[in-house]
Order: structure tokens, then sequence, then C-alpha cells
């Protein structure tokens, strides 16, 4: 039996910077806020937390301080992924030195590896550590698919547990959970399809939504859980127009915006992301309105 890391919403969170480096007492608040609003795992230094532009040091600094900082209230995984197998590996290695729950290993980009590539890739990773690792499988950011029979192979590795799928593909989950069964793990990579994903069976999701809206994706995932979809549905439909907003530019362009809007941290992204573009943004203001999370 492989070890569930969590049900439900599990935050993609922002790294919020301050002159070019993490203002870690500003993530101290995000993740005390993420606590006090149900959030039920925290994702450290993943896509929505600029990892491609944060050199290992701080990385594992930064994952460093929200296991302290978490001290075992929720799990903390680590972003550890890379296009580099030996990278990839020693930073699995330090994310679970620095006291990782588990890992999301996202996959090698650029190369564009085969699937013999890709088992290969994760093999090597995985053996250098013994906590749980979660595949993230995003094709439309990295130019390779994980295809379902290539994740049945590798949920055969004792410690890969399950999978972040972000293809957009509910055809993709429904033939990953016929291979892998109830044993491995699904979670939504997209915000808009949380609800359909559930119902064919993934256990929640890893939400850029929820840096903004905690409770609310976790009330949503719990009403999945408790096979309410007809109240899942319901938020899910309501969320929409803010998810959209949310993506209106790559993220985490807007979700950082928001997060700024609403008072919890500063505006700075690191290059080559640039603030959002004037039109998106009154756009996302209105949604964040319309949902009382900021004020005229």
């Amino acid at each position: 039996m492989k070890k569930t890391v969590f049900k439900g919403s599990g935050v993609a969170l922002i790294t919020p910077f301050k002159d070019n480096q993490v203002d870690f007492d500003c993530l101290g608040k995000l993740i005390e806020f993420h606590i006090a609003n149900k959030t039920d795992a925290l994702i450290i230094c993943g896509t929505t937390g600029e990892s491609a532009t944060m050199p290992d040091e701080e990385h594992i600094a930064t994952v460093a301080y929200a296991v302290k900082k978490v001290n075992g209230r929720i799990p903390v995984i680590a972003g550890a992924g890379s296009n580099d197998t030996a990278h990839g590996a020693n930073l699995c290695k330090k994310a679970q030195e620095a006291g990782a729950d588990a890992l999301l290993l996202v996959t090698p980009y650029y190369n564009k590896c085969t699937q013999k590539g890709l088992v290969e890739h994760y093999r090597k990773m995985v053996s250098e550590v013994s906590i749980p690792c979660i595949l993230y499988n995003v094709p439309s950011r990295t130019g390779v698919n994980i295809e379902p029979k290539t994740v049945f192979e590798l949920s055969k590795i004792e410690n890969i547990v399950g999978i972040k799928e972000a293809s957009g593909k509910l055809e993709a989950t429904i033939e990953i959970a016929k291979l892998c069964g109830e044993d491995f793990a699904i979670y939504s990579g997209n915000d808009d399809i949380i609800v359909p994903m559930m119902s064919m069976g993934a256990l929640g999701v890893i939400s850029v939504l929820a840096n903004v809206m905690p409770e609310q994706t976790h009330n949503l995932c719990q009403a999945c859980l408790d096979n309410d979809f007809k109240a899942a549905r319901k938020m899910q439909i309501e969320y929409l127009d803010l998810i959209n907003a949310l993506f209106s530019e790559v993220n985490p362009i807007p979700v950082k915006a928001a997060v700024h809007l609403m008072g919890m941290c500063g505006p700075e992204i690191r290059m080559p992301l640039s603030p959002m573009e004037a039109q998106h943004l009154e756009i996302l203001k209105k949604e964040l309105l319309a949902h009382k999370l900021i004020k005229e």
C-alpha cells in the first residue's frame, strides 16, 4: 500500500521576493494564512514558486524555511525536478535533507526525452531518496508528456506514489486511474477541471487558485471527497471566471499580482517574467472584487 501524501487542496505557493531575495517574513505570513484557512498541503518551490529562477542554495533554503515554519501541521511538498537527471537527483536528496515530507518532480524540459528516457530519469532521481515522490506532468510547459502507460510503469517504483496531471486531458486521468488503481494518487494540476478529475478518482488539486481562495478551494475538494458533486459543481462554476483571470497570462504572473493586490506580498517577479499587462490586470481586479477578495 502506497502512502497518500495528502487529500484535498495543496497550494502551489508563490515565492515572495524583495530586492531580488526571498522575502522570508512575507513567506512566513503566507504559510500561516494557508494553515489558518484549511489548505491541506503546501507545495514550495514549484512552477508557481518560480523555482526555475532560484539557484539551488536559495531553493533549498526556502524549502527548509517552509518545513520549519509549518512544523508538521500540514505536509510540505518540495519541487525538485530538473532537465538534468544528475542535477535533479542531487536536488531531491537536498530537499529530503531539508525536511520535505514529499517531492514534486516535473518532467525534464527542453531535452524532449523518450518515454523510456522518462522512466530511467525518474528511476534515478527517486533512488536517491526515501520520501514519497509525485510525478508532475505539464507538457504545455516542458514539451514532453508522460503517457499513461509510462505512469503505470513508474507507479511500480515504491516511492513514486502519485501524479500531478496537468495535461488538461481528462481522458489521461481516466486511463491512469484504470491502469494504476486506487493505490496511486492523482491530483489535478488544472483549477478549471478539479471536479471532473475528482469525479474520476483524483484525490485533490495542486492549485494556483488556492493562493487567493484557500478555504474555498479546500471546501470544493472536500465536497468531492464527500461525494457531494452537486455542491462541488456549483463552486467550480462560480470560481471559473476568477480561475480564467489567474491564467490570462503565464502562471505565476497573474496570481502574484493578485496576492499583491490583496496586500499579502510585494509585486516583485523574476525575469524573464514581466509585470501583468494593464488590460489583463483590470480583468483580474474585477474578479477579485466580485469575490470580495479586495476592496474598491
